[in-house]
């Protein structure tokens, strides 16, 4: 009997890990997922298994993830997917104790995650950590977000160096009609200052910001393709095809 494909994900609740979870149990993959909320839907699926973790709290990953992880012999694949959005806003106007909250959830939450899944107690062959265009767009207003999500992609491409049998990739999904984008699309009265918005605000409702359940499948072929089309580490965009991300 063929064993199931693993996936673990972060932020299965709601928005892009949810729609990864359903797609993946629906190809008939084991999905180990964590998120704050618990996902009820996902609870009544068979192959799906599930911890209550607040990511932020770094005293708890490793206990939450040892748990959820008994037993296991390997590890496909991990998507890491949580992260917040913070406040748009200028520079001077953000408080370095709201970069820092940022730089927790987005960064350092994941590094307590990696560290947990990399410590050698089962092989794990891909790790892909959601990232953004704002990475690398620097529009204003994105402060703490920005940052975070290029510091990611830096984090990622140190433990790509540091772990070669695992293949790492930061992939920034593109527009996505999440509780995110609810938010984003709410202010209205911010574009003259902050213009990032109106476009965004544009594309709502439209192809170019699909729902997550529309992603995920585009998402997880995009994923299952990466380890044989770019360099360990990289960061790539689901937008431009992976021959144009090298």
């Amino acid at each position: 009997m063929t064993q199931s494909k693993t996936v673990f994900l972060t932020g299965v609740s709601s928005g892009i890990g949810h729609g990864l979870a359903d797609e993946y149990l629906q190809r008939g993959w084991k999905v180990f997922g964590v998120s704050r909320r618990k996902p009820d839907a996902l609870l009544k699926r068979e192959e799906f298994c599930f911890q209550a973790l607040d990511l932020a709290d770094s005293t708890a990953v490793a206990l939450k993830l040892q748990s959820l992880f008994e037993g296991i012999e390997k590890l496909d694949l991990a998507i890491l997917n949580a992260g917040i959005l913070g406040r748009i806003a200028d520079m001077p106007d953000v408080s370095i104790e709201e970069l820092k909250h940022t730089m927790n959830v987005n960064v350092w939450a994941n590094k307590s995650v990696l560290d947990v899944l990399l410590n050698g107690s089962f092989p794990v062959s891909q790790v892909v950590t959601i990232s953004s265009g704002a990475a690398v767009n620097g529009n204003r207003g994105w402060n703490g977000y920005a940052i975070s999500k290029a510091a990611l992609n830096m984090l990622t491409q140190l433990y790509a160096v540091e772990h070669p049998s695992t293949h790492f990739a930061a992939v920034a999904p593109g527009l996505v009609d999440t509780a995110m984008q609810e938010v984003l699309c709410s202010l209205v009265d911010q574009v003259t200052q902050f213009p990032s918005l109106g476009v965004l605000q544009s594309k709502r409702g439209g192809p170019e910001m699909p729902s997550p359940d529309k992603l995920a499948p585009r998402l997880a072929d995009f994923v299952q393709q990466l380890p044989s089309q770019i360099e360990s580490g990289n960061f790539v965009d689901i937008r431009t095809p992976l021959s144009k991300n090298n």
